[in-house]
């Protein structure tokens, strides 16, 4: 099982039902193929630096999962054949790269954490 990690971005026009059900969609795609995921994140609507499909800004999300390397074929695909998709990445992850999506996640949490009690 390799890691990896994948960010795409959805057309800025669809209703938060349109994009939890788009971002359940793919996430369905990789479970049922014997992906475990170790982080999703939601990043929200941002603009971007430069425009895609006429639009300047689209909703952010972030997987980071393990699976085997012939599902990566067949994730894009379900991505290119998605009109709600305007962009996507996934790139594979070494231990280094690992360690530090770890380190950056604690540290997220902690800073969530004493937002919360402050």
């Amino acid at each position: 099982m390799n890691h990896y990690e994948t960010v795409f971005i959805l057309n800025p026009v669809l209703s938060d039902v349109q994009v939890k059900e788009t971002v359940s969609k793919f996430k369905d795609f990789l479970t049922s193929r014997g992906a475990e995921f170790i982080a999703e994140e939601d990043w929200g609507l941002k603009k971007m630096a430069y425009e895609i499909q006429h639009k300047k800004s689209g909703f952010y999300h972030l997987f980071q999962f393990t699976a085997p390397g012939e599902i990566l074929l067949p994730f894009e695909t379900e991505f290119r054949r998605d009109e709600r998709v305007m962009r996507f990445l996934t790139v594979a992850l070494d231990k280094h790269a690992v360690s530090w999506a770890e380190r950056r996640r604690a540290k997220q949490k902690s800073n969530a954490n004493s937002t919360a009690t402050a």
